[in-house]
């Protein structure tokens, strides 16, 4: 009967969109007003997210059963978004029943489809592990259409969609997927018993890639403390996270301070929602390279954070959701066609090299691969040397595009705020008392 019910409001209040680029001299606005329900934050930016469109500024509201946001957003190029095809898709996507399907929440399904086959991997992180798990798939007659892999704090993870070289379709025979996941569940342990590696067959198109992601290094535990190099802990001093107490109007507030990159906005929604909070109230404000974020929290059962523990959990998780896509790397992006094998070449290249992938981007494109490689040296601290570039584009060739970005989370470190509640909100809050404290990052 609550079904039902959702269901008739729903259809009484549609979604409504609307995309200005007329109130704002440098940024088209887009409003979403809607039934409010868990995890629709998080779907409405990651539409945002999808089309590569800048999250400039935010405002989040969403109490008494009713959602209501407003974002300001502009394209890579700084423009606003103009494109008709790109407006008509943000409000087809916002405003269809579609919108409203119940996500499955990460269910792991066991038949792949019949274009792909769909692999999750984690395990042990170390150099050349790409290159081996890559190798492995194209000696069992795997080719790579589609992937992305992350790295963070000595875990690795990656969402792989491969075909049957032969075929072109997906890999059906179960004898053979037993045999692929042995194969690469043995590449993925590494010499760590106590972490072994997993493969897993999910179904694709019910799970966002990114967002599986976030779910796949959270369970593997990815916040907790490792032993970092010294260019990940000055990274990890220019990022604040506060949790702070709001007793008087029972919200947890949360506010986070570090380098804006893309998609920040969407990680750290992704993983307050897989972790079962609700953003009632939020500000999103970018100045220069620098993002403020500041969310009114509970968890999805009306209770706000409530224990020591529990605030530190969450600092942590948010933490590690600014992490898991923030380093210094040279980008590496290449441009060829598309080849059975090509993937485990690229990466024998990078790894002869002493190059270390930190994160991949894999895509295949009418015959075309696409990809994006983020690396460092082995020490993980220094640039590339500029000599080691020119011999993987000697080893490439000129048959490929191969070009070079330096990925620098440099930047002027943030200053701390003496009164870090109230500073994007303002007055909203005026009657709140913050008793409790706690603050990760401090600066010399």
């Amino acid at each position: 009967m609550e079904d039902e019910y959702a269901k008739l409001i729903r259809r009484m209040n549609p979604p409504r969109v609307t995309i200005d680029n007329d109130s704002s001299p440098d940024a088209t606005v887009i409003q979403v007003e809607s039934v409010n329900k868990h995890g629709i934050l998080l779907k409405v930016v990651q539409v945002l997210a999808d089309l590569d469109l800048v999250i400039k500024k935010a405002y989040i509201s969403s109490d008494a059963g009713w959602f209501m946001d407003v974002f300001n957003v502009i394209c890579h190029d700084g423009s606003k978004v103009r494109d008709e095809e790109v407006v008509n898709y943000i409000k087809k996507v916002l405003e269809s029943d579609a919108f409203y399907v119940p996500s499955l929440n990460g269910s792991v399904g066991l038949k792949p489809s019949d274009d792909y086959t769909a692999i999750e991997l984690v395990g042990t992180d170390r150099p050349g592990l790409l290159s081996e798990v890559s190798a492995v798939l194209t000696n069992l007659g795997c080719n790579v259409v589609n992937a992305e892999i992350w790295t963070h704090n000595a875990r690795a993870a990656a969402v792989v969609h491969v075909t049957d070289d032969k075929t072109k379709c997906a890999v059906e025979d179960p004898k053979r997927l037993l045999t692929i996941k042995k194969r690469l569940c043995n590449i993925l342990k590494g010499n760590n018993d106590l972490k072994t590696g997993k493969m897993t067959l999910s179904t694709p198109g019910f799970m966002h890639r990114q967002r599986r992601l976030h779910q796949i290094m959270f369970a593997e535990r990815d916040y907790e403390k490792v032993e970092k190099t010294e260019q990940e802990k000055e990274n990890k001093l220019r990022t604040q996270v506060t949790v702070l107490d709001c007793a008087e109007k029972d919200y947890t507030v949360v506010t986070m301070h570090c380098r804006d990159r893309p998609k920040l906005l969407f990680d750290i929604i992704c993983t307050l929602t897989d972790m079962e909070y609700v953003v009632f109230h939020g500000v999103v404000h970018t100045e220069k390279m620098d993002a403020f974020q500041e969310f009114y929290i509970r968890h999805v059962d009306g209770s706000p954070v409530s224990s020591e523990a529990e605030r530190e959990r969450v600092m942590q998780c948010l933490e590690a959701a600014i992490e898991r896509r923030t380093s210094e790397a040279l980008e590496l992006e290449l441009c060829t066609a598309d080849r059975v094998g090509l993937l485990s070449d690229i990466t024998r290249i990078f790894r002869e090299n002493s190059l270390c992938i930190k994160r991949a981007e894999i895509s295949t494109e009418s015959g075309t691969a696409k990809d994006k490689f983020y690396v460092t040296d082995m020490s993980g601290n220094n640039p590339v040397d500029p000599k080691t570039i020119d011999s993987i584009r000697r080893q490439i060739g000129q048959q490929a595009a191969l070009h070079v970005r330096w990925n620098s989370s440099q930047s002027s470190d943030p200053q701390p705020e003496e009164t870090t509640m109230g500073f994007l909100f303002g007055n909203l809050f005026k009657g709140c008392t913050f008793p409790t404290l706690k603050l990760v990052g401090s600066y010399s």
